[in-house]
């Protein structure tokens, strides 16, 4: 498994999300506490995406663990960001171990995360696969469940789908396809946030005009649980949780 957060709100530097608090994304890289579904710690690559004042994302990736990255601390207490999407990565078996693996995955203005696996990988995806175009197949990022999961999506959103609605119906055929997968999916486009929250856990606090979604809490203040089967929908001033009936769905 991995984990990964999102961020909008007042711009505040890297560092308030990843080293600071007493269960950042570095604490949860080496000590999680919910690592359902396999794993023990999140040693296999780390990513951070953040939204400059105009452009798209900026990305810093790594195959490393974040906390082998000496130059990462001073980079991240030096750089602010209204916007954020940082993840670390516990690679599952078999899966390749490079950075261009490591969420957040990126295309224009869009970053997305996966925590999770696709059970009977790769298999269990042939069919979904074959419904894109060859150039997506042969430009994947890595020959991971995540960068599949991610030109899936990306297909629908270049298509013109709702964010939400993109992400239920990958959800939906990937649960039918694979069941028993487990599909925590994290977008944003620098303005909102959507993410599922299937088959493991998820978190939010929002409040004073900013939002952060997590796989677990960062500290021990205002962070509320996202049921299971959930999508969550959410910017600076308003979250919105709908439950999802998934066939397959993990219990």
């Amino acid at each position: 498994m991995c984990r990964h957060l999102a961020y909008l709100g007042p711009p505040i530097p890297l560092a308030r999300l990843v080293f600071d608090p007493p269960h950042s994304l570095a604490h949860q890289s080496w000590a999680p506490r919910d690592m359902r579904g396999g794993g023990t710690i999140n040693a296999d690559g780390f990513g951070i995406g953040w939204f400059p004042d105009d452009g798209p994302p900026v990305r810093y990736r790594r195959q490393s663990p974040l906390w082998s990255d000496a130059a990462l601390p001073a980079l991240a207490a030096a750089t602010s960001s209204r916007a954020v999407l940082a993840a670390v990565r516990s690679a599952t078996v078999g899966m390749p171990v490079v950075e261009t693996a490591v969420a957040p995955f990126q295309d224009g203005r869009w970053l997305f995360s996966h925590n999770g696996r696709v059970d009977g990988w790769p298999d269990s995806l042939v069919d979904l696969a074959g419904d894109l175009a060859t150039r997506d197949l042969i430009t994947l990022d890595a020959p991971t469940d995540s960068a599949l999961l991610w030109a899936l999506l990306r297909r629908r959103l270049r298509d013109g789908a709702d964010p939400g609605d993109a992400l239920v119906d990958l959800a939906c055929a990937v649960t039918e396809a694979a069941p028993g997968s487990r599909l925590n999916l994290l977008l944003t486009d620098g303005r909102a946030i959507h993410a599922t929250a299937v088959g493991h856990a998820l978190s939010v606090r929002s409040g004073g005009g900013a939002v952060t979604v997590a796989s677990e809490p960062l500290d021990g203040d205002g962070w509320h649980p996202v049921a299971d089967h959930s999508l969550l929908v959410a910017d600076t001033s308003t979250v919105d949780i709908h439950p999802l009936t998934l066939k397959g769905a993990t219990p």
